[in-house]
């Protein structure tokens, strides 16, 4: 029997170890791009031509994160990504709050406060999930030259806006399904109103799908190049249109150290989001998923 029973615990270690070996190769060879490109970025130039790509740099230096910050040129002018993140966090966070909000408001009146024709709004809303941002372009860019906005950041945050509205709408109209109707008679009979119910009841428990909402719409506006690319240019483009102008400006010798270290600076803001706001994101899915 002890033979028997070490014999079997040696299995299990064995399975246990293949699989976390398994896992763990898996996740090197997914995390292989990101280490190229973090230790890339710290090299001096010299050394990678030399053939280091996947090694550890001789020596640190952040040179080339300073040059793609502040130096980097993009094809007309010498000029690092600083001015267009800066581009990217105007246009970013008025987009993803106004996306957020108009899409709370939506979820709660199709919900608790249904009119005839609600569920066809709403079927007509989810349809605007799956329209691609090449059949958008056209219309979006014939609005924003009627209302003055072509080329600008603001334009840019009425595009993401809009686009947005439909994705918010379904994550805070699936969420608040799973709040009991009662709630909201029971605030009527005590007198509360349109706003004071969404402002003192549904808001505060709508906390987890905020959090997935943000999440949601910060990375898909950050990370946007086609509408970045199609309505703005210059001076008030995103930071993705100027890191493709970085990548792609000839200046003799290739600059992987800083074409590696703009797109770390690119990436940085989403990464940051999702380290401290990813487990918020998971639980906001699916704190709705079951009504009851």
């Amino acid at each position: 029997m002890a033979t028997k029973a070490l014999s079997h615990q040696r299995q299990q270690l064995l399975g246990r170890a293949i699989i976390y070996g398994g896992l763990l190769f898996m996740a090197a060879f997914y995390l292989m791009p990101l280490w190229v490109m973090i230790t890339t970025s710290v090299k001096h130039l010299d050394e990678i031509y030399a053939g280091s790509f996947i090694g550890l740099p001789k020596q640190i230096t952040f040179e080339a994160w300073q040059t793609a910050w502040s130096e980097a040129c993009n094809g007309t002018a010498c000029r690092g990504l600083k001015p267009y993140f800066i581009n990217s966090l105007l246009m970013t966070i008025p987009a993803v709050l106004l996306s957020t909000g108009i899409g709370a408001i939506n979820g709660y009146v199709i919900t608790k406060w249904r009119f005839p024709g609600s569920n066809v709004i709403f079927g007509l809303l989810l349809f605007g999930c799956f329209l691609p941002f090449q059949a958008v372009i056209l219309p979006m860019a014939q609005t924003l030259g009627m209302l003055g906005l072509a080329g600008t950041i603001p334009g840019l945050v009425l595009v993401h806006t809009v686009y947005g509205i439909a994705f918010t709408t379904l994550f805070f109209r699936n969420y608040f399904i799973s709040i009991p109707d009662e709630l909201v008679k029971a605030a009527q009979i005590d007198g509360a109103g349109f706003v004071r119910i969404f402002v003192s009841i549904i808001l505060p428990t709508a906390l987890p799908i905020i959090v997935v909402s943000c999440i949601w719409q910060f990375t898909q506006i950050w990370n946007d190049f086609l509408f970045g690319a199609s309505f703005t240019a210059g001076e008030n483009a995103p930071i993705t249109v100027a890191l493709n102008n970085i990548v792609n400006v000839s200046m003799g010798r290739k600059q992987y150290n800083v074409d590696m270290a703009a797109a770390m600076i690119a990436a940085l803001p989403t990464l940051i989001v999702y380290v401290v706001a990813g487990r918020y994101f998971v639980r906001g899915l699916t704190a709705g998923a079951v009504k009851g």
